[in-house]
């Protein structure tokens, strides 16, 4: 078993797109789409060279913004929207091999990257943009990637696993 994750990287300042700046840009791709995409590639390749082995998996932890349109953090979303793809082409490509590509996307979640808006977010949430009206905590991410290493979802390739307190969720 392998798992391919890279930590996150935000925006280096938070801009209008309009604003984005190339250099900055480029950084959040490297980072949050690049970095993975090679890691992800390099394990893929280990794998496909040691067929029986016990179960072999690829975990790309990526985020809501994934899908959410936040023009303040635009590189950042098409990253994670590029590592859905990555994930449902790694998965599309390797199945069939017994390799499990898999995705989580966390939405609030507690953690360095996300102190600096802990203010707005209390508020948000406060405000029922939840339907559980609570941070997400890194256990939560930790419980998904448990569940999956231990074959729970052996049969569900490319399979988007969400950990955000059903942000997710269409509500009117």
């Amino acid at each position: 078993m392998c798992s391919s994750t890279t930590r996150a990287s935000p925006p280096p300042r938070r801009v209008d797109l309009i604003e984005l700046e190339e250099a900055e840009y480029r950084q959040v791709m490297e980072v949050n789409l690049n970095a993975v995409f090679f890691l992800s590639q390099a394990v893929a390749r280990r794998m496909l060279k040691q067929p029986g082995e016990s179960r072999r998996i690829i975990i790309n932890i990526s985020s809501v913004s994934a899908e959410f349109a936040s023009p303040d953090r635009a590189a950042y979303c098409m990253a994670k929207a590029g590592m859905g793809m990555l994930t449902q082409l790694l998965a599309a490509r390797l199945a069939g091999e017994g390799i499990g590509v898999y995705e989580i996307r966390p939405g609030i979640t507690a953690t360095d990257m996300t102190a600096p808006v802990k203010e707005k977010y209390d508020r948000m949430i406060a405000n029922g943009l939840l339907p559980m009206p609570r941070w997400g905590q890194p256990e939560d991410v930790a419980r998904i990637v448990a569940a999956i290493v231990a074959g729970h979802f052996d049969y569900a390739p490319g399979q988007v696993f969400y950990a955000d307190g059903g942000l997710h969720i269409r509500r009117l």
